[in-house]
């Protein structure tokens, strides 16, 4: 089996990851971790909703918090280029039996709801309301000082089908794990903005979102965040990290969210866009290599993710077995 083939002329124009909706129990437990941890700006609140975006962000919004009763996602959301595009990116769903739907979002021009062929809900929206950029109002910046957000990481059981469709939809494939030989997606990293992902599966039981990710601008604001985390009472949800990835070569720390959404800060991506870069392939036994430094993520790390409102989570036909930080130390202890 070969990996799948993209499709370089799409009918519609997707840019790029756009903002994540999730539900969280307490709007102000909540403000004050993403505010003061992470380093959003609040652009808008209500009594029932709170609207973030990056420091280098002019649109309205790209963290949506609403509050309720079980910590879940919405949908996660992806930018078109124009109204045009979403049009045209309608019958595209619809002709591959995708669910779709008109909805009226708040601060978001014309939006559409998709369900992709795995079921994940989406949304997708060409134009917000513009904010002034705030990446010159260093009294303004905070914690990790988020930049933008870049990518979002959804547990699935159906890798391949998921890059199947995602790159018949213009999205090209940057790097993959299968094992050494193989084409057996374990993991696919999906782009459409120039850097190895906006949208990314890896095998396990879902549709779950695993994380969401935001940009830093310097290493130190990785670290920083990490001890404002510690002051606030917050030590315990830095959950991963630092450390680096192989896979996409980012150096990155993930938290936990006051409600057990994951957040990972990061930097030092890499440019993909011209069109003879072929997807990198990384075997998943190959330790040294996928962890360059660092220990393995404990298990929860793989384990735990949110779920998506209203969808049906389903186990993967082989469960993944990855190496966790529970199994390196106790091989470590066996042979001391």
């Amino acid at each position: 089996m070969s990996l799948p083939v993209v499709n370089l002329d799409p009918a519609f124009r997707v840019t790029r990851t756009s903002h994540v909706v999730l539900t969280v129990k307490d709007l102000a437990a909540s403000k004050r971790f993403y505010t003061e941890v992470i380093g959003l700006i609040l652009t808008a609140e209500d009594a029932d909703a709170l609207y973030f975006r990056g420091v280098e962000e002019a649109c309205h919004h790209s963290l949506v918090l609403r509050k309720g009763a079980k910590p879940a996602c919405a949908r996660i959301g992806m930018r078109m280029f124009t109204e045009a595009d979403l049009e045209k990116g309608k019958a595209f769903f619809e002709s591959k039996g995708c669910a779709t739907a008109w909805v009226e979002v708040p601060h978001q021009g014309r939006t559409l709801h998709v369900t992709d062929p795995v079921g994940t809900p989406f949304e997708f929206c060409a134009t917000m309301p513009v904010e002034p950029r705030m990446i010159t109002k260093f009294t303004a910046q905070r914690g990790g000082c988020a930049l933008r957000i870049d990518h979002y990481q959804i547990l699935t059981p159906e890798v391949r089908k998921a890059c199947e469709f995602y790159m018949s939809a213009g999205f090209r494939l940057s790097e993959y794990i299968a094992p050494k030989g193989t084409t057996d997606l374990r993991g696919v990293f999906l782009q459409r903005k120039g850097n190895p992902h906006d949208i990314v599966f890896f095998h396990g039981t879902g549709p779950r979102l695993h994380h969401f990710a935001f940009l830093a601008p310097e290493v130190h604001h990785l670290l920083h965040a990490c001890d404002v985390a510690g002051e606030l009472g917050y030590g315990f949800e830095v959950e991963r990290g630092p450390g680096r990835h192989g896979p996409g070569h980012a150096l990155f720390v993930y938290f936990r969210d006051p409600d057990g959404h994951r957040v990972e800060l990061f930097n030092t991506h890499y440019q993909i866009m011209d069109i003879e870069n072929e997807p990198v392939a990384w075997d998943p036994t190959d330790h040294n290599v996928s962890f360059p430094w660092g220990m393995p993520a404990r298990e929860a790390w793989y384990r735990e993710a949110t779920v998506f409102e209203g969808v049906t989570v389903r186990d993967p036909a082989v469960m993944p077995n990855p190496l966790t930080l529970e199994k390196f130390l106790a091989k470590a202890a066996g042979g001391a």
